[in-house]
């Protein structure tokens, strides 16, 4: 995935990028960068790799040597950015989230030209950033640019821009898969994925960017220079998992839509008779803990934390080079309480269900340490195909995905051809699958959230939403 935030003031903005971009590192591991811009010194940038190291402890060290009054900064989980660009439509910052799925299309048409090239990055691969800077660039203004790169990028692409006029450029893509919202105070205008990170920098709500929208923001505040598009698809993944719970996108706040979700799962299980009788409720650290407390609030039974993670030492999912490390790292991260465990009926609600990997661990390790019974509970629907929008469930193949892979070994080819049959638990092949997957990864039950119920619980246009990794459809 990945995350971004801007501001833009009549004094120094430097701490306000600094802490806004810091508080979407919970979207990314991999790279971290910021711009800065001052009248005087110009543009000044830095990128760090935080694979291993919070963003925050990579650039705190150089704060006092940076100074602007507009700038702009992301946590990327794809390529190092953002990037500073140099073309007939002046010098100026880029930085983006999404994916370019026909990435290598696009590069061979500018390669038919002998006067273009790309900087390559050690895998061989264009940045995308840079693919992105260069669509632009092929247009006469940077609006213009920003709608034909966005038309003939395959995937999505939102696109934040800082000029050397100090102005932040912001384009939501086209479908407003991802969230661009603008927030304002007395001083200053800044423009964020999650709205939680300028609340905390004391700024308001001010707007929410269509799909496909593209607004200036500058000191003086902010302005529609082209208008949003009818149709939106913001991913419905964003509730279930990715943002942080103070957040709200399309006026839908991520944790209380996650309490709605786990009440509307238990509701709908006690209506089926399936909710099997349970000593504790328990949510898997540190997204599923609200659906589970929706849950455990809606059957009446008593919520716990029959494990939690230690992160005084490991704050992040760290991955370490070697793998027999980072096995040990899961493993030590995971403490258990005795008492909530030992002998107990537990009942697990998770965010969602991907490779079935660290699960799969969890639930050995829930065994190991004395429990009864583990069951479990999904708070999304089947996960049967990898997303082409974003950095979430991506892999080399769908076969990667639990459900899928599951699939394939109960019915090979054929079984593909009834995806939309396994992924509803009333048909005999959805139980099926429930019951193959019980036996591969130990649990005692399985149970996922429908497509039905997890549209209630975001309780927006459901066709404004999207569920392709659910579904495989546009």
């Amino acid at each position: 995935m990945g995350g971004f935030f801007g501001a833009v003031s009549s004094r120094d903005i430097t701490l306000d990028v600094f802490f806004g971009t810091d508080y979407h590192s919970h979207l990314g591991t991999r790279r971290g960068g910021m711009v800065l811009h001052d009248t005087n010194r110009g543009f000044q940038r830095e990128i760090h790799n935080i694979e291993n190291t919070p963003f925050r402890t990579k650039f705190e060290d150089s704060l006092s040597e940076v100074c602007g009054c507009s700038g702009i900064g992301c946590i990327s989980d794809s390529d190092p950015q953002p990037l500073l660009v140099r073309s007939h439509l002046g010098l100026y910052a880029i930085t983006t989230v999404g994916i370019i799925n026909n990435a290598e299309e696009l590069v061979e048409r500018y390669y038919s030209d002998h006067g273009h090239q790309f900087m390559a990055m050690s895998s061989g691969k264009v940045n995308s950033t840079e693919l992105t800077a260069a669509l632009i660039n092929q247009k006469d203004d940077l609006v213009s640019g920003i709608l034909h790169a966005q038309d003939v990028i395959d995937g999505s692409m939102t696109i934040l821009l800082l000029t050397a006029n100090d102005e932040i450029i912001a384009a939501r893509d086209k479908m407003g898969r991802l969230p661009v919202l603008i927030g304002k105070r007395e001083d200053a205008y800044c423009v964020s994925f999650e709205s939680f990170a300028y609340h905390k920098l004391d700024y308001d709500d001010a707007y929410e960017l269509g799909p496909r929208e593209i607004v200036r923001i500058s000191r003086d505040g902010y302005e529609t220079i082209s208008p949003a598009g009818k149709d939106m698809k913001i991913c419905g993944f964003l509730w279930t998992y990715y943002g942080y719970p103070n957040s709200n996108y399309e006026g839908v706040n991520v944790e209380v839509m996650r309490y709605r979700n786990g009440h509307i799962m238990a509701r709908n299980e006690r209506e089926r008779g399936t909710m099997p009788d349970v000593d504790y409720v328990a949510g898997v650290p540190d997204s599923g803990v609200p659906h589970a407390i929706g849950y455990a609030n809606e059957c009446d039974k008593d919520f716990a934390r029959p494990f939690v993670k230690y992160t005084p030492t490991w704050p992040r999912s760290f991955t370490p080079a070697n793998q027999q490390v980072r096995n040990q790292v899961a493993k030590m991260k995971q403490i258990p309480v005795p008492e909530l465990i030992q002998g107990k009926k537990l009942l697990f609600v998770d965010d969602s269900i991907v490779r079935g990997t660290q699960l799969q661990e969890t639930v050995e390790f829930l065994y190991e340490s004395g429990a009864k019974e583990v069951h479990m509970r999904s708070a999304c629907p089947p996960i049967m195909y990898s997303c082409k929008y974003l950095n979430f469930s991506r892999g080399n193949s769908d076969m990667d995905l639990l459900a899928r892979r599951t699939i394939q070994e109960l019915e090979g080819d054929e079984g593909q051809k009834h995806i939309e049959e396994y992924a509803d638990s009333s048909t005999e092949r959805g139980q099926c699958l429930l019951k193959s997957i019980c036996k591969k990864l130990g649990f005692d039950s399985l149970g996922y959230q429908s497509l039905e119920g997890l549209l209630e619980s975001i309780g927006i246009d459901r066709d404004k939403v999207c569920t392709y990794c659910w579904t495989g459809k546009e």
